[in-house]
């Protein structure tokens, strides 16, 4: 397996994303199948499923293919201190950018903020597991592994550009319908993917920052969206403020985005 290492990045990529479907497909299928009628469950038990073999795939990817014996810690995922901080510190940027986003349009007139549900406290917990969970899997997938395999190849303005626009396509895959239709989320998502790195940099290579800010946002959101707290008024055309319900896509979102990337990229630690 050691061989695989000296392989291009598209190659070694490739191998990996396979081997993990090969992996995960034979158990998924039957379970597509006992738990067709229960959509959100089935996604849920699947993606789960999932994250805990791309877990168990990672050190053995790390030992054979890199000869890293900790590749978690190579990836910048550990429970030190500074990680702790640097999460905690990039949580805090997540909820503030993105309530601070919903507040700016709100204080234009474009968006109305509701009564809050007497079921919110239940929403802020689920938001907030959501969050992580989300968060979790997917700094580990993009900012860890993909990053790494990424910066063996090529020069670091190129390897943030190619990490925003997997981050972008991954995300985009839908029935082609649904993707002509979301067409103008996809600057907005490989602007915060390409942020994402960026605080990954400005946090020496570890983690906890990009975690947190990706958490923080997933979080806000959730309680946002799921808690019906808002509602768009209308006063301005749609692609201003949101595109098909995602906050960061509008032009005051993808706005914000850069001038948080922009903090993050030029004010590093």
């Amino acid at each position: 397996m050691r061989q695989i290492s000296s392989y291009p990045a598209p190659k070694r990529l490739g191998i990996f994303i396979i081997t993990l479907l090969l992996i995960w497909l034979p158990l998924a299928a039957p379970l597509s199948w006992l738990l067709r009628h229960d959509a959100n469950l089935l996604t849920i038990v699947t993606m789960g499923l999932l994250f805990g073999e791309f877990l168990i795939l990672l050190p053995v990817w790390g030992k054979f293919v890199h000869g890293q014996d900790q590749i978690f810690r190579h990836y910048g995922f550990s429970l030190t201190q500074k990680n702790r901080l640097q999460f905690h510190r990039g949580l805090t940027i997540g909820l503030l950018a993105t309530f601070g986003l919903f507040l700016l349009e709100g204080s234009f007139g474009w968006l109305q903020f509701q009564a809050p549900p007497d079921y919110l406290p239940r929403i802020v917990w689920e938001g907030l597991l959501s969050g992580l969970g989300v968060a979790l899997a997917e700094e580990l997938f993009f900012r860890g592994w993909l990053l790494d395999e990424l910066e063996r190849d090529y020069k670091p303005q190129k390897v943030v550009w190619l990490n925003g626009i997997i981050f972008a396509f991954l995300h985009f895959l839908q029935p082609p319908a649904q993707m002509l239709a979301n067409a103008l989320a996809f600057p907005g998502l490989v602007l915060m993917g390409m942020t994402l790195v960026w605080a990954k940099y400005r946090g020496r290579g570890l983690l906890g920052l990009p975690i947190g800010i990706h958490g923080g946002m997933v979080w806000a959101f959730y309680i946002l969206d799921i808690g019906r707290l808002y509602q768009y008024t209308g006063k301005v055309p749609a692609w201003v403020t949101t595109v098909n319900g995602h906050p960061f896509a509008g032009i005051i979102g993808i706005s914000a985005l850069a001038f948080l990337g922009i903090w993050l990229r030029v004010f590093r630690n």
